[in-house]
């Protein structure tokens, strides 16, 4: 394996570090992105549980802002409920988008790497390309090891490349589609957060009057 490396030239230095790069961020997405951490299923009737029982205070709206993503857009829609529907929904858009940002952390880098890494590849084809007609125009065809040394570094350094942008390619859309799962959950459970809250409002208002 290190002479297979060793024969792809210089550019296989950038190769190995994309593909360290690659298994790094799909080991930390994988632990990051667990929906049971993210959108817990059970926060939502939790919370509507502490609402109804006048037990929502400042320490368990902080306690579900550091809990998990979810918790985070719960507490900034729950914190400014009191000005209204309009208000809480902004609120809750304004969590989301930041919670989306760092969910879709790191995934920038895999398609980037994805990209780069056959180009790479291909510029060490080319290379090895250059050195074989080179080595043809000085010595001839007679040279076999100059010759082979060239198509080798060509070869090895295409296959280097796509073996790192086949996985890297495969993981950016795994987890990219995590993540769109993830914000269509997130997005379902505040509205009906948003619905049930000021429903409930609206029918306490109505039996006041």
């Amino acid at each position: 394996m290190l002479e297979i490396i060793k024969s792809g030239g210089w550019l296989m230095l950038p190769i190995l570090l994309c593909s360290v790069a690659v298994i790094a961020i799909t080991i930390e997405r994988l632990w990051t992105l667990n929906p049971a951490k993210i959108a817990p299923r059970p926060l939502l009737g939790e919370v509507w549980g502490w609402i109804k029982n006048n037990q929502l205070d400042a320490g368990k709206l902080k306690s579900m802002r550091d809990t998990s993503h979810l918790g985070r857009i719960f507490a900034a829609g729950l914190s400014n409920s009191k000005h209204g529907r309009d208000v809480m929904k902004d609120s809750i858009e304004e969590a989301a988008s930041q919670v989306v940002h760092e969910l879709e952390r790191f995934l920038g880098a895999l398609g980037t790497i994805a990209a780069v890494a056959p180009l790479i590849g291909l510029l060490g084809t080319v290379l090895g390309m250059i050195q074989v007609f080179t080595a043809i125009m000085v010595e001839g065809t007679g040279n076999a090891g100059v010759l082979a040394g060239g198509i080798s570094q060509a070869l090895v350094t295409t296959a280097a490349g796509l073996t790192v942008a086949i996985p890297a390619m495969m993981a950016h859309r795994y987890f990219q589609r995590r993540v769109d799962d993830l914000v269509v959950t997130m997005e379902q459970e505040a509205v009906k957060l948003v619905d049930v809250l000021h429903s409930e409002r609206r029918i306490d208002m109505i039996a006041a009057k």
